[in-house]
């Protein structure tokens, strides 16, 4: 960015949204530096009561170029821009080091053309500093620059002690120092609620898809047992097949309500619709159903985990098992769902249970599996 880029910002009100935060800060910064440039008053002043002679023209020259490149270099530099790489450690640039040599130059120069009055510039270099390398480094320069000052005033004749242009580098550097790290502190506060935000973004997408996976799975694998049994009943008892297609429009219209349900984010799933629509899915699939009959001593904070156990539960062991019993045993704050199946085999691991895992880990829970061969499967919730 030039001296003239400076000039042509765009008008505020042909802005929007970011943009026009980005713009508003950015006049901001530049208020927040250039309002300090009225300390340059003394030195202009005192090259302008010198003007009539070289010096005095150079000195006022110098002083002005000064200014100009002081707020040039903390555009371009960024200097309250949190992105930097830090307090410590700030990435120091190719460019910044000439743009802060020119600077050393213009001090040297306005101090030798008019005096003690140019050591004014003395202050704004040592600020300057903070946002041309690393905080360290610049806090010695700072420190170095009050030092040689604090010698000057006491070695050159003329020169008034009195003048506190040490004590403005030292308190200059801080105050600058401390709106930087106010400034880095905010900056990362708002990264961190950005972040929370994706975070909870990406939860809802799991939760979603988790719902969407279990909803569709448990209805479809339900729906396809009552087909296929409605399939062989049509020819011998057709009032039984005219009964389980009315059953599978209904499980399909639930479906599609549970469904809307997780979309928006209001679907209920209970523990004792669970274990009912689980001894309706085990019976169409000719599976014996040995379940509880009363859910009431289940710890309230466990009792959707362990609807969703259930379903997921049933849902595998209806698809996947081959079984002839499945049994489910509560307890207040366990549940136990086994089979007599062909054990793991047939994807009893798939994403359903790493789904059943996160919902879990949310309530501080755990989920054990076990198979024995061709023995059955067992899962395990226990809550704490």
């Amino acid at each position: 960015m030039t001296l003239s880029r400076m000039t042509r910002l765009p008008a505020l009100s042909s802005l929007e949204g970011e943009d026009r935060d980005r713009a508003i800060s950015h006049l901001a910064r530049l208020a927040l530096v250039g309002v300090w440039l009225i300390f340059l008053l003394e030195p202009l002043a005192a090259a302008w009561s010198a003007r009539s002679g070289v010096r005095g023209q150079l000195g006022l020259a110098a002083t002005v170029l000064f200014a100009l490149l002081y707020m040039w270099h903390f555009e371009r530099s960024r200097a309250f821009d949190a992105s930097t790489d830090g307090l410590v450690g700030q990435r120091v640039t190719s460019r910044r080091w000439p743009r802060y040599a020119v600077l050393v130059a213009l001090t040297v120069a306005v101090t030798l053309l008019i005096g003690q009055p140019g050591t004014a510039t003395w202050v704004f270099l040592a600020v300057s500093g903070l946002w041309t390398m690393p905080m360290p480094y610049a806090l010695a320069i700072g420190l170095a620059l009050a030092g040689g000052y604090e010698t000057l005033v006491r070695v050159l004749d003329g020169w008034n002690r009195h003048t506190g242009v040490s004590l403005s580098i030292v308190m200059a550097m801080l105050a600058v120092s401390a709106a930087r790290l106010a400034m880095r502190r905010t900056a990362d506060l708002s990264a961190a609620r950005r972040e929370n935000a994706r975070l909870a973004v990406e939860e809802e997408r799991h939760r979603l898809a988790r719902d969407i996976h279990d909803i569709l799975g448990h209805s479809l694998t339900v729906i396809t047992v009552k087909a296929e049994l409605a399939g062989r009943l049509l020819d011998v008892d057709a009032e039984r097949a005219r009964a389980e297609i009315a059953s599978v429009e209904a499980l399909a219209r639930e479906a599609l309500a549970d469904v809307r349900g997780a979309v928006v984010g209001v679907r209920e799933i209970s523990l004792a619709g669970e274990l009912a629509s689980a001894r309706q899915a085990l019976t169409a699939a000719g599976i014996t159903p040995r379940l509880p009959t009363a859910v009431d001593a289940v710890d309230p904070g466990l009792k959707e985990l362990f609807a969703w156990t259930v379903r997921e539960s049933v849902t595998n062991v209806v698809r996947h098992s081959g079984a002839s019993t499945c049994r489910i045993d509560l307890e207040p704050k366990r549940i136990v769902v086994r089979d007599d199946g062909r054990g793991a085999h047939g994807g009893a691991q798939g994403s359903g249970l790493r789904g059943l895992r996160e919902r879990a880990r949310l309530v501080g829970a755990s989920v054990t599996t076990s198979s024995a061969g061709e023995n059955g499967f067992e899962v395990v919730v226990a809550g704490k």
